[in-house]
């Protein structure tokens, strides 16, 4: 069944959690340190990712200007953030980030320059039914929310309720550009869901480099047998190596999936050692090159490519 996007009550109850968290995030006044969005009269937005940068921008339509300090292919995990970027950084009227560990270092980077725009968190701002999964420890909880289209409405809702409170003077163009969006990923969920739906029950484990895909994988009918790295940058010991290959074995996992800003050579021996298909051109923190230039096109490109390789 068609979904549509939420009734008004149900928009302003999101809302309502959304606004609160922007609230306690604030770090000054709403408007950052000029007291007025930008010069050109739209709402200067930085953002720590090309995704959250295309979240943003397709929700504020003409009303912003937005700035992804993290380029478009390279890992926000591990960025270091440049002078270029402090200079960005205090200018912004609104900060966007995802939080729950995935780029805390824009917290540096904000005080580096001086800053004082609010900001949002994204991921901290879904509702309550979200379950959030498991992160690298005990007490971390996995920030890759986005991955699942209906949570990354619950993300452009939150956007939407920033935005307005930066610029108050364009409440209707604001909302019927949001309205607009949030319609345009209730349909790509459902062009997922019908995707997905065609690989076989038998076919749906997989292995990925990274654990960039749980998220998804609840949504979405797939279910990750193992992860090649604990987090980009650690390198795995020989016995977890040994052990993914052993699970990979045991399950039947048809492919492994990687990212195309990491290098394959693990996945590629991995892949040696058990007759697996590897799939090293995914997107998910970070946009790329076209056609991969949005976050629909990212969702259509990757399920375009699990399809083909477990269908």
């Amino acid at each position: 069944m068609d979904r549509q996007i939420p009734s008004i009550r149900g928009r302003r109850a999101l809302a309502a959690v959304v606004a609160m968290v922007v609230a306690v995030s604030a770090c000054g006044p709403a408007t950052g340190g000029s007291g007025s969005p930008g010069d050109d009269d739209r709402i200067r937005v930085v953002t720590t990712s090309t995704v959250f940068a295309d979240l943003v921008a397709r929700t504020g339509g003409d009303r912003v200007a937005v700035t992804s300090l993290v380029p478009a292919g390279v890992d926000p995990h591990t960025y270091q953030a440049s002078p270029s970027d402090l200079r960005a950084a205090a200018d912004a009227d609104l900060f966007v980030m995802n939080g729950l560990g995935l780029d805390d270092w824009l917290e540096d980077t904000i005080r580096a320059a001086a800053a004082d725009a609010p900001i949002l968190r994204l991921a901290e701002a879904v509702s309550d039914d979200v379950e959030l999964l498991p992160g690298e420890t005990d007490d971390e909880r996995n920030p890759h929310l986005w991955m699942d289209v209906t949570i990354a409405e619950q993300y452009v809702a939150g956007i939407w309720q920033a935005l307005k409170a930066a610029d108050p003077a364009h409440p209707d163009e604001l909302e019927a550009s949001w309205t607009a969006y949030a319609q345009t990923l209730v349909d790509l969920d459902g062009w997922i869901r019908e995707q997905m739906a065609t690989i076989p029950a038998a076919n749906r484990k997989i292995v990925t480099f990274h654990d960039a895909l749980p998220y998804f994988a609840r949504a979405y009918g797939l279910t990750v047998v193992g992860v090649a790295v604990e987090a980009p940058g650690q390198d795995p010991s020989a016995g977890e190596i040994a052990a993914l290959i052993d699970a990979i074995r045991t399950a039947g996992v048809k492919a492994i999936f990687s990212e195309d800003q990491f290098p394959t050579a693990l996945v590629d021996q991995i892949a040696r050692e058990t007759g697996a298909t590897v799939v090293a051109d995914l997107y998910d923190d970070s946009l790329g090159d076209p056609p991969v230039t949005s976050y629909e096109a990212m969702l259509r490109w990757d399920v375009e490519h699990f399809v083909e390789a477990l269908r």
